[in-house]
């Protein structure tokens, strides 16, 4: 297993009618648009900025798929 959630049929047709909303579409261009107007430097930025916010406790995670 890869780590990734596993969607139910539910939440797959959900993604789907989403997918075809000509609103949401146009809300995923903007959002997209906008993200990559930011340089390297504003990006550091905003992790430098909430660096404080993520919790700092390692997670243990056992693995056995060692594929590169």
């Amino acid at each position: 297993m890869n780590g990734s959630t596993i969607l139910s049929d539910e939440e797959k047709c959900e993604m789907l009618i989403d997918a075809n909303s000509p609103v949401r579409q146009e809300a995923f261009r903007k959002a997209r648009f906008s993200s990559q107007e930011g340089s390297l430097d504003d990006y550091i930025g905003f992790l430098s900025d909430n660096i404080g916010t993520i919790p700092n406790r390692p997670v243990k995670r056992i693995s056995d798929d060692f594929r590169l």
